[in-house]
């Protein structure tokens, strides 16, 4: 009876079991691919669109500037319980003149990213307890909160007691 339900317990979770990577996808599918087919100076918007669809993140400076990621996670090894890895994170930036064309394709990869530097400076606070801006905006709050000053009196009141 027991070895029947180790059995048939050991089966479920055999069974349950996946040998393939989980691979959860976002963004645009094989971007890098995609990407070749777009040229300089050649391919206009209506081309990109068709080619790799809507971008993911678009800005506006002085061109337009259009952003297509793809981004492929999998889970890590067990002695990292299971973790999501990142294994393919692909990023193009296209920038578009005001005519719709094409004029500058910039593609970075995982390997790219991570010799990125980042700033290590930090930003002093400019707002100071002793500085006419906190003097200020203190007082102004201490008459939204007491318009009439009543607060004030109450307190002289107590302190002579």
């Amino acid at each position: 009876m027991y070895k029947t339900l180790y059995i048939i317990f050991f089966s479920l979770i055999v069974t349950n079991c996946s040998f393939k990577p989980v691979v959860k996808h976002h963004g645009v599918p094989f971007l890098q691919k995609k990407q070749a087919s777009l040229t300089l100076n050649k391919s206009n918007i209506n081309d990109i669109k068709k080619i790799l669809g809507n971008p993911s993140t678009k800005s506006k400076f002085d061109n337009d500037v259009w952003i297509y990621i793809e981004r492929r996670q999998t889970q890590s090894k067990l002695k990292k319980l299971g973790r999501m890895k990142i294994y393919k994170n692909d990023i193009l930036v296209l920038e578009i003149d005001d005519y719709g064309i094409l004029k500058k394709k910039k593609f970075y990869n995982l390997n790219d990213m991570e010799n990125l530097k980042i700033s290590k400076n930090i930003t002093g606070d400019k707002f100071k307890r002793n500085s006419f801006i906190y003097d200020f905006m203190s007082s102004m709050r201490q008459k939204m909160n007491d318009p009439l000053g009543q607060r004030a009196k109450k307190r002289k009141e107590i302190s002579q007691r």
